[in-house]
């Protein structure tokens, strides 16, 4: 008897079949745990085996409708189902779809794709296994926050693929494309933190306060908890280690914007973050030993950073100083460079920090001067900030916040002196 396989269809393609049943168990273990559901491991692996095998004869017959009816007969199979033995609490729409997309998958691991089918099939599982903290994630956003989310597509994937992806201005420094796109990393950053500190609110304390308030604005944050440790003494502490923490997260955030913008400055780079956001820990850490409960955190009401006047307003602010940048620069060397910096880091630090990573991406600057430019921005903003707890919080405070950000401060300029 002869066992030989025809060409292309041999034993080395049974790995594909194991796979599409791994595929099927692990989505159909989620749904055995549903007691509504009408398909569980065995019926979930099945599919996914029986997608294969749809998928294989579509490829012999060299027709497609093998494939498409196979999709067809699961579907309304299941749909028969549950319109024989309605529930009144589960119509069973998910299953029915986890159950056609366990089919797909398997046709997707036959047609030479395994390693996504095995990547959707662990997102698919988890998306149905975290329903009750998704469902209490959009509960806990409202009209506005969807709106931001809109508003922020609306910002990548209408305005930025519209823009020129061109140099245009004296000195080539202005790119219509690459300035949006900075606006859209800046939002996308912005939004994270904003929509993170919606739904969790202050309910877990100082860390999650301040690393959320520093990704939305570290500047806010500081002006918010300045205002709260003066009008509640007892809280003075939680305020220290809410600003501390916002403004080190700061230096993370500069590193994530160095990431994507310019990965090849992060050599030179990182070493000063690193030594800015390890002595700032030590600041941090030295407050937090006196940190004790001082009643409720404020409220932070902070701008909702998708809104077009408000991306508008930081690309003009970016390309502002994206030119001024290449202007001094070229007429005055690293040091006029150097001049905006210190203005620009008063007030927002991720226009300067991007402007110095674009000059570096296009050449104008070394990786020295472009993380020399950051680290005298972010001493200026630090000096900043630091000035606005005096002023804002008393003196009291102000001293507390100083000798986290002094420390802070420090690292970043040992780091600046050794470059």
């Amino acid at each position: 008897m002869d066992f030989t396989f025809p060409s292309g269809l041999g034993l080395d393609r049974l790995p594909d079949f194991a796979i599409a049943i791994a595929i099927g168990l692990l989505i159909g273990l989620e749904r055995e745990r549903v007691p509504s559901a009408r398909a569980g491991v065995r019926t979930f692996a099945l599919v996914g085996m029986l997608g294969t095998v749809a998928a294989l004869i579509s490829e012999r017959a060299e027709s497609p409708w093998f494939l498409a009816a196979g999709l067809a007969i699961v579907g309304a199979m299941m749909i028969a189902s549950y319109l024989r033995n309605p529930d009144a609490e589960d119509p069973g729409t998910t299953t029915v779809v986890a159950l056609m997309l366990t089919y797909a998958l398997g046709a997707m691991v036959w047609s030479g794709y395994p390693r996504i089918a095995i990547m959707l099939a662990i997102a698919s599982t988890a998306l149905l296994y975290f329903k009750t903290e998704l469902r209490g994630i959009s509960h806990g956003l409202n009209r506005t926050d969807l709106v931001s989310i809109l508003q922020f597509a609306v910002l990548s994937f209408i305005i930025l693929p519209l823009l020129p992806d061109r140099n245009y201005g004296p000195f080539d420094a202005l790119n219509p494309y690459q300035i949006w796109l900075m606006v859209v990393l800046i939002a996308g950053v912005s939004l994270t933190g904003y929509l993170a500190l919606r739904i969790v609110g202050e309910r877990y304390g100082a860390p999650l306060l301040g690393v959320l308030g520093g990704l939305v604005s570290s500047t806010a944050t500081s002006v918010v908890y300045a205002k709260h440790g003066r009008t509640r003494p007892e809280a003075a502490h939680l305020a220290v280690v809410v600003i501390l923490l916002a403004n080190m997260v700061l230096l993370v955030r500069l590193a994530v914007l160095a990431a994507v913008a310019a990965p090849g400055a992060l050599p030179a780079l990182a070493p000063m973050l690193v030594a800015g956001l390890v002595f700032g820990l030590t600041g941090v850490a030295l407050s937090w030993r006196q940190l004790a409960s001082g009643g409720p955190a404020p409220q932070q009401d902070v701008t909702n950073p998708t809104e077009l006047r408000t991306a508008l307003s930081f690309g003009a602010l970016y390309a502002l100083v994206l030119f001024l940048s290449a202007w001094l620069s070229s007429v005055a060397g690293a040091k006029g460079l150097y001049a905006v910096a210190v203005v620009s880091g008063l007030t927002d630090m991720d226009a300067i920090a991007l402007s110095s990573l674009r000059l570096f991406a296009l050449e104008r600057l070394t990786a020295a001067e472009a993380t020399r430019a950051i680290g005298f921005a972010v001493l200026s903003n630090m000096a900043f900030k630091t000035g606005l707890v005096f002023v804002l919080g008393g003196t009291a405070l102000g001293f507390r916040v100083l000798r986290g950000m002094g420390l802070a401060a420090a690292g970043v300029a040992t780091a600046l002196a050794l470059l």
